[in-house]
């Protein structure tokens, strides 16, 4: 379980928070979307996740450890990260995939890894890039290593900042449903724009001025004809329904 309470950060002591008393939760493989305006403080709670800046105050939690308090290693071996921005340099899309979790924690690779390596590209459609330099390839498909790259690391928490914003909406929904499909029971949350992706989240976090303002599923928010997640839903609406 993730359990985020409280949680108040700011760049320097001078400058207004940028998140200010963020509370969030997910249960033990859920998949949480945060959804806001930019500068709403999405991607700074990943850094503050990941261990990049020192919050102010509050609490993040996996599975009853702060992760906080933990070394930077071990907080590692417990998250897969998918930035935004990719870069692979020299490798190949299947030794970029095995960096995932061989080559970063210093391991050496066994048939096991190469077998489950080869399921993960199968299952994202990946086997014929195998060979191809991953750094020449297209923002789509270079998020599609990533991804993989992140469930074969096999860390039970998974964080995706905007993992498809390079991908059209077919591509979209079959990465979210194969992901789903593959991550089994790890914990994932990632930041989109596209609201069409909700459908594919257990949880709906909504996000402004550095606080989630509002949580709960696509049903339960669109309910709130008042809330912000409502306006938002429905500003988008034309693009992806019938």
């Amino acid at each position: 379980m993730l359990k985020i309470e409280d949680l108040r950060f700011s760049y320097s002591r001078r400058s207004a928070p940028v998140l200010n008393g963020v509370d969030l939760e997910l249960r033990d493989g859920e998949i949480g979307i945060l959804l806001g305006k930019n500068g709403s403080g999405k991607t700074t709670l990943f850094k503050n996740i990941l261990g990049i800046g020192t919050p102010s105050g509050g609490t993040i939690r996996f599975d009853g450890e702060d992760l906080l308090k933990l070394p930077k290693r071990d907080r590692a071996r417990r998250i897969a990260y998918v930035p935004q921005h990719i870069h692979f340099g020299a490798l190949t899309v299947y030794d970029s995939i095995l960096m995932g979790r061989v080559s970063y924690f210093g391991l050496r690779a066994g048939k096991e890894d190469y077998d489950v390596v080869d399921r993960i590209m199968a299952e994202m459609k990946l086997e014929s890039f195998a060979d191809r330099n991953a750094e020449n390839l297209s923002g789509g498909e270079k998020q599609k290593i990533a991804i993989a790259r992140a469930l074969y690391k096999d860390a039970p928490f998974i964080i995706l900042d905007e993992p498809t914003a390079a991908l059209d909406p077919i591509a979209e929904a079959e990465i979210y449903s194969k992901f789903d499909e593959i991550a089994g029971n790890k914990t994932a949350i990632y930041i989109s724009h596209r609201l069409s992706s909700c459908k594919f989240c257990d949880e709906i976090a909504v996000f402004h001025e550095g606080a989630v303002i509002q949580q709960g599923s696509h049903a339960e928010l669109l309910a709130d004809r008042g809330g912000k997640y409502y306006a938002l839903w429905n500003a988008q609406a034309q693009y992806y329904t019938e």
